[in-house]
Parts: C-alpha cells; structure tokens; sequence
C-alpha cells in the first residue's frame, strides 16, 4: 500500500460526471404515527455532502491527491451549497450552471443506521449546446494536467453521446487512463475508455446475461470487452472484485468488508482509488487491493463517505498477525479488537481513553501518563480529521489525522492507536469493552461516553486531574498573538 500511498500528493485527477447534493436527516425512530401507519422520526441532526462523480473527487481528495471536477449544477441554493461543500474539501471544481434543470439531490431519512426513506429531486435532461461547449471546453482545459480521467455515468443528463465520445477521444490524445462508472444499458457509448467499472446489476443489463450466477460473469465481461476494446473492472459485493484484462488476464480479490453499515458511494471510493493506484505505477493487483481494502472501510460508514491514508494503512496493518504489531501502531477496528483480545488472554488490564490531541501539550502527556498507569496496556483513540473540524470547527485540526496517530504512537505509555469518525467514541468502547476508561477529572463519572459499558462488563472509570491552563486553542491564539495574522493562516 505505501508504494501507492506516498505518492498520492503528485497524482491528478480529473473527474467528470453527475454532480448530486446528498442530503441525510437522522433521527430515531420510537412510535408510529397517529395519523397513518408511519414511523414518527425525533429529528436529531443532519449533514450534506457531494454525492454522485462529486464523491468521486471527495475520496481523490481525502487521499491526498489533487482532484479537478467537471459537471453541471443548477443556479439554486442546492448548487451553492455543493460548490461551498466540495471547496472546503479541497476539491478544484469546475462547474457549470445549468439554468433549465436544478441540481440533482437526494434526501435520506435514518433512524440510526437503517434508512426509511429517499426522495429525490431531478429533471433528467441532456445539457443544451452552450452547456455541453462548456463542459467540452473545461475538459480540454483541465485533462493536459491530467494524470488519469474519470468519467462517473449516473444518468442524470450531464453525460450526452457527444461529450462521452469527445471526452474519451480527449483522454486518449491526451494519453492517459480512462477509467468509466457506467449506467447506460448500452455500453458500445464507453468504446475506447482503459477501464469500465460496473457492478454485477449493470453488467447483466448491458450484456442480458444473468450475472448474479458466478459461472455467468467471464462470459459476460467478454462480451463487453469484445464491444468496447475496454478492461473490465467488476465490483460483486459480497465476493469482492474481480479484473478481466483485454489480453486474458483475470484476477480475483475477496471483499475486505468486516460490517456493513451502507453500501451507498461504494463504487466512487472503488474507481477512485483503483485510478489513484493505476495513475501512481502499480500493477493492477496491486491497484485493485488499493481499492479494495478502501471500499471495505466506507461500507462500514454510513451514508455517502470517504476514506483517508490513516485508515487504509490501518487496515492493512490489521490484516498482519497481532503479534507482529509495534508498540504504539495504528490499528484497523478490527485489529485493534484483536489485539485487545490477546492481551485479554495474557491476563493484561487494557485501558482507553480519547480525543483529538491536535497540538500535544503538557495536559495531554499528563493525561496519558496517568491513563497508562492505571492499565497494563493503553489504547488511544483519536478523533479523525472529519469528526476534528465538525467539533472545533472548519480551520482544525491543525496536524492530519495519520500525523496525529504517528506522534501518538510514540508517545511512552501508549500501545495502540485507533482513529474513530464519530462524534462520541462510543461504538469503538462497545466494541473494545477496555477494563478502565480515563478521562479528565473535567468530566463527571455520568458524563463519561461509554461508562456504563465499562461497568457493566466489570471495569472501572478513572479520572485524570488535568494541568491547568493547557488547550490547544490556548496554544494557536498565543502563537497567533505572537506572530500576527500570518500564522493564524498557517495554523489554520
């Protein structure tokens, strides 16, 4: 992995497709309805992110690449917010104002994990002539930097025959690879592109071949190599992934999935990071896990996600024997509960506590020096960068999330390091079960996110008396007052 990973910050990638906002609204769900048979929803929170080929860009971007965006948003307030979403994120985009159709968005309603219900707000309608010349133009402008194109197909009206056929013929002049997330039933419009990118439901819609029986989808990915001269790069779920090269080659990979929140942007995190790894020089096998192990990370997020170098270098850490795990190491969920269980079976007290530790201060190394000496082994979970920035705000973290767990993990006293996307450490606590939680003397015992787990499992809960007059804020504010306005912008 790391033979791709380190060199993510010079790939770039353009990305081009339907744009979509998608929208969730989450609540939960204890009574039906007076009114009808309904579940009543107790709204508690909701977030927006960029859905469709702006996902695509999302992950390019969480990865440390450079993503460039092309498509079409309609001139409303849906739109605005797409463009503030996909900035914040590091994402160049280059949309283009359609102002006959509103932007395409998706609204989904959860309770906890379980979605109940979609709505979708779409005019589905090919782009008039002055919007293709622009998305056209764009493209030519943007593809001569280009390390790889990516052309995400949601049919919402972005992707004519025209600027299929005039996009892949630019990526070819432009000698680069043409990775294609395809919808159409007829996929003689992607002829040309490097690599098609279907799940087994599209395939068999393209080929009418039943590709949910296994001894179908050879012949099936034949047929769509023999119409379009293109690689086959098929995502089946369950199964895994498999490759069917134009030369004959096949290859085969199981899935990485451990739980299964939501499958929704799957396919985007596989053809972005299967591009990423094409365009840094891997092999395809080696492309292929890239992606593989990344689209088992989102599945267990949910809603529409991304993935970060932290996490997948955790995860393929998880998948080496525990023993083999240095001390301080960054662990995979999954790892890190294996871990805990064998010093379990040695009889060793594990400990737990969290936070964001952004700037390392005095406070924090008192904190864990006193969590380590309640325990024979501690376990730090760190907030990821995400989860950072909607609790401090947009300008924090200061330190990435994979320089965060390095500095941690060498920090004496600290054993392993897990990184949690939530608001509240609880489902890595209810998964982990550790014999003492710490935390700051701060907290009340009651307000400590997973005591009760702890408890009832026969653990204990510590609190830790902090140092005085130590934050990170505390610590940009009086470096921000020492060295003006300039530093407050590299901090921040």
């Amino acid at each position: 992995m790391r033979e791709i990973t380190e060199h993510l910050h010079q790939v770039t990638i353009v990305v081009l497709g339907d744009l979509m906002l998608d929208r969730y609204l989450v609540g939960d769900v204890e009574r039906i309805s007076p009114e009808a048979p309904v579940p009543v929803l107790r709204w508690s929170s909701e977030r927006e992110t960029a859905g469709g080929a702006g996902n695509v860009a999302l992950n390019i971007a969480s990865l440390g690449a450079h993503a460039r965006l092309i498509g079409i948003v309609g001139d409303d307030e849906e739109g605005r917010r797409l463009a503030r979403i996909l900035q914040s994120a590091g994402v160049a985009s280059d949309l283009v104002v359609d102002t006959q159709a509103p932007t395409v968005s998706k609204t989904r309603v959860l309770a906890g994990h379980q979605q109940l219900l979609r709505i979708d707000q779409e005019i589905i309608c090919e782009p008039h002539q002055q919007v293709e010349a622009a998305i056209l133009a764009k493209l030519s402008a943007a593809i001569s930097d280009a390390d790889a194109l990516i052309i995400a197909d949601y049919a919402k009206g972005c992707l004519s025959d025209s600027i299929l056929r005039k996009a892949i013929a630019l990526g070819k002049q432009a000698d680069i690879p043409i990775i294609v997330d395809p919808k159409r039933f007829d996929f003689t419009a992607y002829a040309g592109a490097t690599y098609i990118k279907p799940n087994r439901k599209e395939l068999s819609l393209a080929t009418k071949i039943d590709c949910s029986i296994p001894e179908n989808i050879h012949a099936a990915s034949q047929n769509v190599i023999a119409i379009t001269g293109s690689n086959i790069l098929l995502t089946r779920s369950e199964d895994g992934m498999s490759f069917y090269g134009t030369d004959g080659h096949d290859l085969h990979l199981p899935t990485e999935a451990v739980e299964v929140f939501d499958v929704s942007g799957a396919g985007d995190t596989v053809a972005a990071c299967f591009t990423l790894g094409i365009a840094t020089g891997a092999t395809i096998s080696g492309a292929m896990r890239f992606a593989n192990v990344a689209a088992g990370i989102v599945v267990g997020k949910t809603g529409t996600a991304t993935v970060t170098i932290a996490e997948i270098l955790a995860a393929e850490s998880a998948a080496a024997p525990t023993d083999t795990l240095p001390r301080g190491a960054l662990a995979s969920w999954e790892g890190a509960k294996a871990v805990r269980e064998q010093w379990k079976s040695e009889g060793l007290s594990v400990g737990f506590t969290n936070g964001c530790f952004d700037l390392l201060h005095p406070g924090h190394i008192s904190l864990l020096q006193g969590a380590a000496a309640h325990c024979d082994r501690l376990i730090v979970a760190l907030n990821t960068d995400a989860s950072v920035s909607r609790l401090k705000g947009p300008s924090r973290p200061v330190q990435s999330e994979a320089a965060r767990a390095e500095v941690m993990g060498a920090i004496k006293g600290v054993d392993l390091v897990v990184l949690f996307d939530q608001e509240t450490p609880l489902e890595i606590i209810r998964l982990l079960v550790p014999d003492v939680l710490v935390k700051g003397a701060d907290y009340a015992e009651e307000a400590i996110v997973g005591n009760e787990i702890v408890k009832a499992a026969g653990g204990r809960v510590e609190r830790i008396e902090l140092r005085q007059g130590q934050s990170t804020t505390k610590l940009i504010g009086r470096a921000n007052d020492k060295s003006g306005a300039k530093l407050a912008v590299d901090l921040n």
